[in-house]
Formats: C-alpha cells, sequence, structure tokens
C-alpha cells in the first residue's frame, strides 16, 4: 500500500470549465512511493506550492522542473509529477516517486591508479588495489542526510567517517557536514618525472589525518553554498624529502595546516550525474595554510552549458580553471591535470603540475539506443535496469602554468586531444565512458572512466 500524503490543503468553492488562458490556484499535492523519504523533503524540490496561482502553461513547464529537481536529489530512481485533478480553477498534483535502496553495505574492491589505464600501465597487480568494506547510508533519516562508514586496506589502509545533514533547521536551508579521514599507505607518489607520477616504496609511508567541519546554506532551489574549515596533518618517510626538498616546502618530513573554503553551486540541468540540456556551474575560493610552511591561495571554478537540439542530439561545453597564489608550492600543492575530473581525454597517461590551469571540453553526443533489463525482483522500483547508449566525440584543450618547475615538457605547453567513444548511463548515476583518443603527441589509445554511487 503506497502512501498518500497531501503536502497542503486547500478548500475548493470555485467551479467552471478550466480554461488555458486563465489562471488556476494549486490545490492537493499528492506524494506516493515515499516509504522513507519525508514529504515535506520532496516538497522542497518543488517550484509550486499548495495556494499558488499560476497559469496552465506555466505549471506544465513546473512539472518537468518537479521532475528533475527530485532525480537530481539521487533520492529516486523514477519520479512521475502529473496533473490529477481540476476542482473548477483549483488543480490537485500527483507526484509519484520510487525509492533507490538507500543502505549499501558492501564489499570495497578498486585499483589505487588515478583511472583503469594507470592501473594497467603499472601491471594490474593486486598490490595495488584497495579493498575492504563501505558502509553507506543514504537518507538516513529521511532527510536526504548521508552517514558513510569505509574500512579500507590493501594499497592504502583507510578509515573514514562522515555525516551529511543538509536540511538541519525548520526552513530547510541550513544544514552541515562532519567528517574524519586516517590513511596510510607505504609507496608514495613524491615527484613527477617525464609527465608521469614517480613512486617510492619507502620502509614507514606516508600517513595523513584529515577533519573537516562544514556549513551549508541552500536558499532556493538551484543554489548551494558551503564553507569549510578544516585540519591536515601529514607525515611521510624521511626519504621523501631527501628525494624531493620540494615535496614540502619546510624542510621536514611532516606538516600540519588549517585550511578554509567557501564553495558557491549552481545546477540547472534535467540529470546532474549526465546532463544533455541546461547549465551548472561552480566556484571556490580556498585559503590554505597560514604561515611560510604552507602558504596557498586558490580561487577555482567551472561552468558547463549543455543544448539539445532534439530527442537524440545534444551537445555540451565545458570550462574550468584554477589559480594558485603564490606560484612557490610544495609539489603536494601543484597537481593539476590528470586528478580527479580535471583530465583531458586522451592524456590519462600523463599528470601535469602546475599552479595556474584551464581546461576546455567540447562533446557532441547522439543517443543509439535505450532499453530495460528485467531484474525478477519483487520490487516495484527494481523491477527493471534501464540503459541509455550514446555514440559521441570531442575536442578538448588546455594550458597548465608552472614558472617554477617547468621541467616536465607537457607543462607551459598548449594541449589539445580529441576523439569518439561510447557512454553507458544507468540507475544509481552509473556512467561508463568507452574513449579512444588521440593526443597531440602523435598517441591513441583506448580509455575507460567509470562513475557510479556505489
Amino acid at each position: 500500500m503506497m502512501n498518500r500524503q497531501p503536502v497542503g490543503d486547500i478548500n475548493d468553492s470555485l467551479y467552471s470549465k478550466p480554461n488555458s488562458s486563465a489562471s488556476f490556484i494549486i490545490g492537493d499535492i499528492i506524494i506516493e512511493g515515499n516509504r522513507k523519504t519525508k514529504p515535506y523533503i520532496i516538497g522542497r524540490e518543488l517550484p509550486f506550492k499548495p495556494g499558488d496561482s499560476v497559469y496552465l502553461p506555466d505549471l506544465v513547464k513546473g512539472f518537468e522542473i518537479a521532475r528533475q529537481q527530485l532525480m537530481n536529489t539521487t533520492l529516486f530512481v523514477d519520479v512521475v509529477v502529473a496533473l490529477k485533478a481540476f476542482r473548477g480553477y483549483y488543480v490537485d498534483i500527483h507526484i509519484e516517486v520510487k525509492e533507490r535502496w538507500y543502505i549499501f553495505p558492501l564489499p570495497y574492491i578498486k585499483p589505487v591508479d588515478r583511472n583503469l589505464a594507470e592501473w594497467f600501465k603499472q601491471g594490474t597487480g593486486l598490490d595495488r588495489l584497495n579493498y575492504g568494506f563501505k558502509f553507506n547510508y543514504n537518507n538516513f533519516t529521511g532527510r536526504n542526510d548521508k552517514l558513510k562508514f569505509w574500512l579500507i586496506t590493501g594499497y592504502t589502509k583507510q578509515l573514514q567517517l562522515q555525516y551529511e545533514q543538509p536540511y538541519a533547521d525548520k526552513t530547510l536551508k541550513h544544514g552541515y557536514k562532519v567528517g574524519f579521514t586516517y590513511s596510510y599507505n607505504k609507496e608514495i607518489n613524491y615527484a613527477t618525472i617525464d609527465n608521469e607520477q614517480a613512486f617510492n616504496d619507502t620502509l614507514s609511508g606516508i600517513k595523513r589525518w584529515y577533519g573537516n567541519i562544514d556549513y551549508t546554506y541552500r536558499p532556493g532551489l538551484r543554489t548551494f553554498h558551503a564553507v569549510r574549515l578544516a585540519y591536515t596533518y601529514q607525515e611521510v618517510d624521511s626519504q621523501i624529502v631527501m628525494t624531493n626538498p620540494k615535496y614540502f616546502l619546510n624542510g621536514k618530513n611532516k606538516i600540519g595546516y588549517p585550511e578554509i573554503s567557501y564553495s558557491l553551486n549552481y545546477f540547472n540541468v534535467d540529470y546532474i550525474p549526465y546532463p544533455l540540456t541546461g547549465w551548472m556551474g561552480e566556484v571556490n575560493f580556498m585559503k590554505r595554510g597560514f604561515n611560510k610552511e604552507m602558504n596557498m591561495w586558490q580561487v577555482a571554478g567551472k561552468i558547463t552549458q549543455n543544448w539539445s537540439f532534439d530527442k537524440k542530439n545534444s551537445f555540451s561545453t565545458q570550462a574550468q580553471g584554477t589559480l594558485r597564489l603564490p606560484y612557490h608550492q610544495p609539489f603536494i600543492n601543484q597537481r593539476m591535470f590528470g586528478y580527479g575530473d580535471m583530465y583531458m581525454r586522451g592524456l590519462e597517461d600523463y599528470v601535469v603540475d602546475g599552479v595556474a590551469g584551464i581546461l576546455a571540453r567540447q562533446t557532441y553526443r547522439r543517443e543509439l539506443i535505450r532499453f530495460n533489463v528485467p531484474t525478477y525482483l519483487k520490487s516495484k522500483s527494481h523491477a527493471i535496469i534501464p540503459f541509455r547508449i550514446y555514440w559521441k566525440t570531442y575536442f578538448d584543450m588546455g594550458y597548465s602554468h608552472n614558472p617554477v618547475n617547468p621541467e616536465n615538457s607537457l607543462t607551459n605547453r598548449f594541449l589539445y586531444t580529441y576523439g569518439t567513444g561510447i557512454d553507458i548511463v544507468s540507475f544509481y548515476d552509473f556512467v561508463l565512458r568507452i574513449d579512444y583518443s588521440f593526443n597531440q603527441l602523435g598517441q591513441n589509445g583506448l580509455f575507460l572512466h567509470v562513475k557510479s554511487e556505489f
């Protein structure tokens, strides 16, 4: 039995034939399918509320905005927003959601390298795998809060605890996040040589403690603010500092520093993990350290614009950049291309250090096919696994500025890559990218990238 939960109730008093040019009043909003999620969390994502006066064409547009907003919460595998009934000039709205599984006590195994291509280059050894246990409890109290506990061993020993509550007050605008991470591994990326990570297998390895507390603020539907206070303590084998004196700037093998940052994110897209329409952007300001041992100001930003020409074809352009001051930074603060999502398709085999960098990506996509695979589970929300497959072609450009350490050939140089590939998109934000890329060095190859909520 699905719950029928009205967000609000308006007593009808007008009865006449609906007219699309007339204004209507939002009546009841009936929500079904939310066994765990609180109704007011769903209502938080809607661009309308009971009592609003709207024109019918605007209401239809509002239905699509509501569906997109609810899907982008990562709480549901499917959402349907539709008109339920006219009551004169009152309209009732029906929202049906299919909730995700929120508890994931899963065994964990993953290569430690930046991507699968790098893992193959390193020999696909079992000693380069992290494995252990991940416990993620999303939507912990039904308020889209998240509890995370990771216990990882293998290449990296890691303990991670984190709790995130985005809606900690009655206005559903203010939230917080707290976390702690401890990690240890023997092999250390101590330098970049010939545009590749250089590793050293040490006796005492590298130990890292990290703690943070965030304040978050979401005033409307699409804008997110966050302020973070954090502290990091790192200790490395003394031979690392002897091999690369620039690893830290203090000449010691240990360092501790505070960090404060502010980030602003805006999302107005159909589906955040794989957007086809709309735009999204982010900007981040960070101050790391407050003395000569660690002193870095950083500003970074990214903007993505997507155009959908029809039901099959779309184009996206993305630009992102990072600036760190002063230019003289330790090695641990110089990572630019090849880390996280700031990489060029076709240069995955390399890393490019720098204190200032800019990257632009252009991608044309065409949907080839979409289909569902039955799971044979007795579940209304997980009876099928949906798949969408896209063909794409792309062109990337980038530049990384490194005036202090220009010894690697890909720094201080205009870079470009291009290629074609296939993207496979499924539920739980699963995206598999299969790229065949070419770069300006005359090299080409097949590269895989996997992203998932699991």
